[in-house]
């Protein structure tokens, strides 16, 4: 009994984490000039070391598929309206990409990074250089 009350506590634990997580995700983030600045410096150390490790790619975010409007269906089937289906943060992180690094010549891919129960479960963002 004390076995399973410890296991239904930490599924509790977890889920309210999930939660916490989708709230923070969903919500606003005001891209001020020293935001910018520091979301660069972070993608230049991610940036770094890829290229150190001999990659010309990074995944720099990973969300729940529930923050594409479609569950994640257009990014797993590669429509090129996937951008459409993204909202709260990925949608922030997808405008900052196409405005800030996309003239930079860095591409940005979406993709489905794991498939719990056989259904697109996280999304992947990937950012490549070459």
């Amino acid at each position: 009994m004390a076995q399973a009350s410890k296991e239904l506590n930490a599924m509790n634990k977890a889920e309210e984490a999930r939660k916490e997580l989708m709230r923070s995700l969903e919500a606003h983030v005001d891209v001020t000039p020293e935001k910018i600045v520091e979301i660069k410096q972070r993608l230049r150390g991610v940036i770094q070391r890829a290229i150190e490790n001999g990659e010309s790619e990074a995944m720099v975010m990973r969300f729940p598929n529930a923050l594409c409007s479609d569950g994640g269906r257009a990014i797993n089937n590669t429509e090129p309206d996937w951008p459409d289906t993204l909202t709260g943060r990925p949608r922030q992180a997808y405008e900052f990409w196409k405005e800030h690094l996309q003239p930079m010549k860095y591409k940005l891919k979406a993709m489905i990074i794991e498939f719990p129960g056989g259904f697109p479960g996280d999304v992947g963002f990937f950012l490549s250089w070459s």
